[in-house]
């Protein structure tokens, strides 16, 4: 492949001509003697301000502290290597802390920290580890020390981490604001799906019922596996059904032949709940059904609600609730594989209000607040997206900056 003018090829790539290639050991300080085991038991009785990190978190907040600046940690061992492209490498501190002996302490001198930093945040660090047994892997500092890295000028590095940091700014802002509007919701939600707070122009007495009295509940169809096809109209199995909403990734997606009128009533419909009623995640998934999920039919194990009284909003928010949830582990079945059964499902006891204008209204009122959370939420993954092409971009030098 033919070079663009002003780069060159190195052991790490291609870089701009007026950047280095050195070892780790000769652009940065390995500060390993810093570190300091401290078990679990003893952080317990020296509970204090100064975090004690591992490798990739704070493991605890201790009275003492050892360390003190900006220094980049990055693990020596565990299974988190095998997560780069998800999961940072690299953990940036300042301040007063301490560091357990499960990560190295680097620091820059004629090289910034922060370029450490960043450079191996996602990078793939597999050809210079050892196996520790299944699964479990080590980053030696004899390795660590001579693994080869782009090193811009100081002056770029600079205005590389800048750039980087400032998204990363901006990502903690978005996620503080989401945590911060997903508070509000659920004290809203406790407040307005109780009766504890009403909406100007309601009145009259709330009633607790099972919302089997209200609904039409319905368990899927044994579908055989093994007249399962390539194409045709999709099974709606638990496995696609998530915490609020569908999952139809290729890989969850079986299809079968066609509807016939032995299965028409199986037919899913738009405004639909489903509520998968076994595994791990019982009472926790469900999804309201868009346009975008159908056609699709029920599968068993799956049940599908359909409001037959309520206002299906009003009912939704209760089927999406913690209320909901800590009612199913009240009631699975703990076994291998935990479930709830149809009749779980009806007894669930919720306030009502007693005319559906104000359950519509209370539904309107919490649905524009999902409304808010999820643009929240695509704008936050957008700019994670974005971060992570700069990082493509100018860890390569492939956009400059200086």
């Amino acid at each position: 492949m033919e070079l663009k003018p002003g780069y060159k090829q190195t052991e790490v790539g291609v870089i701009p001509e007026e950047w280095n290639v050195a070892c780790v050991g000769d652009s940065f300080n390995v500060c390993n003697q810093f570190r300091l085991p401290i078990s679990q038991s003893v952080r317990e009785r020296m509970a204090g301000p100064y975090p004690y990190y591992g490798p990739t978190s704070v493991q605890g907040w201790i009275n003492e502290y050892r360390v003190e600046g900006e220094y980049a940690l990055i693990g020596e061992d565990g299974d988190h290597f095998l997560k780069w492209r998800s999961q940072p490498m690299t953990l940036l501190v300042r301040g007063k802390f301490n560091v357990n002996n499960h990560a190295h302490l680097l620091r820059g001198t004629k090289n910034l920290t922060e370029w450490f930093y960043w450079f191996f945040a996602n990078r793939d660090m597999t050809p210079y580890l050892t196996r520790q047994g299944a699964g479990r892997y080590k980053l030696t500092k004899a390795a660590l020390i001579q693994i080869p890295c782009a090193l811009p000028p100081p002056p770029e590095q600079r205005a590389i981490a800048g750039a980087l940091s400032d998204v990363d700014e901006l990502i903690g802002a978005l996620e503080h604001l989401i945590a911060k509007k997903r508070n509000l919701k659920q004290a809203n939600m406790q407040q307005l799906l109780t009766g504890k707070k009403r909406l100007s122009g309601f009145s009259g007495q709330w009633e607790q019922k099972p919302i089997g009295e209200h609904i039409d509940l319905l368990t899927g169809f044994p579908f055989p596996s093994s007249q399962y096809s390539e194409s045709g109209i999709r099974l709606l199995r638990g496995s696609n059904v998530k915490r609020g909403e569908t999952d139809w990734a290729e890989d969850l997606v079986q299809y079968w032949p066609k509807i016939t009128p032995e299965i028409s009533k199986y037919k899913l419909e738009t405004g639909d709940l489903v509520v998968a009623m076994d595994g791990s995640l019982v009472g926790r998934s469900y999804a309201r059904l868009r346009p975008t999920d159908l056609p699709a039919v029920l599968l068993q194990r799956v049940a599908r609600i359909r409001s037959k009284t309520m206002d299906v909003g009003f009912l939704s928010q209760f089927v999406g609730s913690d209320q909901f949830i800590h009612y199913c582990d009240s009631v699975k079945t703990v076994t291998a594989i935990p479930h709830i059964s149809s009749a779980d499902i009806r007894k669930f006891v919720i306030p009502i209000p007693p005319s559906i204008k104000e359950q519509t209204a209370i539904a309107a009122v919490l649905s524009d607040m999902d409304a808010e959370l999820t643009a929240l939420e695509q704008r936050r993954d957008k700019t994670r997206a974005l971060k992570q092409g700069m990082m493509q971009e100018l860890l390569t030098g492939r956009t400059r900056l200086v």
